[in-house]
């Protein structure tokens, strides 16, 4: 599966099983996002390969720590690598075919915008949930044709 930003300059693809997508909806991705919430997933780092355009990537650092790459042409949020290197934070927009894709979880519900209203059926987590029941949630069972 492959994907790119708006302008095209970076591209990626990844191989192997893509996980089940979760909404993140803390202020900091509502931020980096411009919406209501991040809809993203985790994969690991050696399924991930930039394709072309990793000189057009900039980054932008908080004082908290929290990392943002994006295009330095068109301005769209890019995939990072997490914390311990282990894998990549993909945001979904980003993908040239994602109608495979599943929702499993909104993150930070608690913390979300006073109008994002959520009308689905999927597991809601007031904040952050513990790592193994996170992963249990977005792990795909089959891959992707």
């Amino acid at each position: 599966m492959k994907g790119k930003c708006l302008c095209g300059a970076v591209e990626f693809e990844l191989s192997g099983v893509i996980p089940n997508l979760y909404q993140c909806h803390c202020s900091l991705c509502r931020k980096v996002t411009g919406s209501a919430a991040n809809a993203a997933f985790r994969i690991r780092a050696d399924r991930f390969e930039w394709i072309k355009g990793e000189r057009q990537i900039s980054e932008y650092v908080t004082d908290s720590g929290f990392k943002s790459h994006f295009c330095s042409s068109c301005g769209s949020p890019l995939p990072n690598l997490t914390a311990n290197d282990s894998a990549y934070w993909v945001p979904v927009g980003l993908l040239e075919d994602n109608a495979e894709l599943e929702l499993v979880a909104h993150l930070f519900v608690a913390s979300r915008a006073p109008w994002d209203r959520i009308a689905d059926g999927v597991v809601h987590f007031d904040e952050m949930p513990d790592s193994e029941e996170l992963n249990s949630l977005l792990q795909r069972k089959k891959a992707l044709p």
